[in-house]
């Protein structure tokens, strides 16, 4: 099948670090399974500048077609890039995901999917967008043949947005690359139970909760990885708790695999890979309530919900300490079998199966 991704969330060069590689991760499983992806990343030239990204040229990049807009697709779009009909003939499966690329398909005039991610609630729901975007973004969601939802969460955000969206929109989360998923998991040392969290040192990641509620807490060792502006002050909460700076993703596997618990009481997830990975790594992962992953970490079953308030953080932390050994190792048994199924062949593989059974 020939398939046109549209969207800003992907790296032009592969090697970029300030681009998140999930989306990648989806067409190089469906080129795996056997079709010809192509991708247009539509480009605000001074979102990107703000936000501190690579610049590139308008033009073609091996599958990649980078262009670039000073204005966010008020005037005829499809002048600067290629034949439509020519590069992506009738019978193209069109998958948008962002804001941007959401409205760049709805201005190309092609049947597509859009993919509907934190950002894009963030638009039909704050002020700021009120004017003119939320509309735009609302009109294109409507236009769309089918919603995919980057999580759980999310859909059940934007069903209670949108009720009449429900026979279109489906959840389309991201997998694991099965090969780092390990079955050899170590016992838990009652006596030195290992935390570990994970994160860029942003406020919304609550870092801070974790560290507060460690503090002071008998037979717990905590770890974080990542760095950032909030760093100083991180360090000063406890002066114990061990910081890492920040570590490939290779060894922060090895960390995880190491620990006992993963938490990371962060808002405003999209989704949350490093959650996936904690449990692919045999840590009992905690998140945050009604965010990120939440729907696919089911509570008290095979990880934990929190809220990202430092006592209710202690709580859970202190009760996993007293669970006896069965209930352990059959949260981590649960939690073995859940990431089993989210690898990224199978996720991508289902997100294609499940827009086949709307269209």
């Amino acid at each position: 099948m020939q398939i046109l991704f549209i969207t800003d969330l992907y790296p032009v060069n592969e090697n970029e670090k300030t681009t998140p590689r999930t989306l990648f991760d989806f067409v190089q499983e469906w080129e795996k399974q056997g079709h010809n992806v192509n991708v247009i990343k539509p480009n605000f030239i001074l979102n990107s500048f703000l936000r501190g990204k690579p610049f590139y040229k308008t033009g073609q990049y091996g599958k990649v077609f980078n262009v670039n807009y000073w204005t966010p697709f008020w005037f005829n779009i499809k002048s600067k890039i290629p034949d439509l009909q020519s590069s992506y003939p009738h019978g193209t499966l069109v998958i948008a995901h962002m804001p941007s690329g959401i409205l760049f398909a709805d201005k190309l005039g092609l049947p597509f999917v859009a993919g509907v991610h934190n950002s894009d609630l963030e638009i039909l729901t704050s002020p700021l967008y009120k004017i003119h975007f939320k509309k735009r973004l609302e009109k294109a969601l409507y236009n769309a043949k089918a919603i995919a939802c980057r999580s759980f969460v999310i859909k059940e955000k934007l069903l209670k947005l949108y009720p009449e969206f429900a026979n279109k929109t489906f959840t389309a989360p991201s997998g694991i690359k099965k090969e780092i998923i390990t079955e050899n998991f170590h016992p838990i040392n009652k006596d030195k139970i290992k935390v570990l969290t994970c994160a860029n040192f942003k406020k919304r990641k609550n870092i801070d909760k974790v560290i507060e509620a460690c503090k002071g807490l008998e037979n717990f060792e905590l770890t974080v990885i990542g760095d950032g502006r909030e760093k100083k002050r991180l360090k000063k909460i406890d002066t114990s708790v061990k910081f890492t700076g920040y570590l490939p993703h290779n060894k922060v596997l090895e960390k995880m695999h190491d620990s006992d618990i993963f938490i990371l009481p962060s808002t405003g997830e999209t989704f949350g890979m490093v959650y996936l990975e904690a449990m692919s790594q045999g840590c009992i992962t905690i998140c945050t309530k009604d965010d990120g992953i939440s729907g696919i970490i089911k509570d008290g079953e095979n990880g934990f919900l929190t809220l990202p308030i430092s006592n209710e953080i202690r709580k859970i932390l202190i009760n996993i300490k007293n669970m006896d050994n069965d209930k352990l190792n059959t949260l981590r048994y649960n939690s073995f079998q859940t990431i089993r199924e989210y690898t990224s062949d199978k996720c991508a593989s289902e997100y294609l199966q499940q827009i086949f059974k709307i269209l």
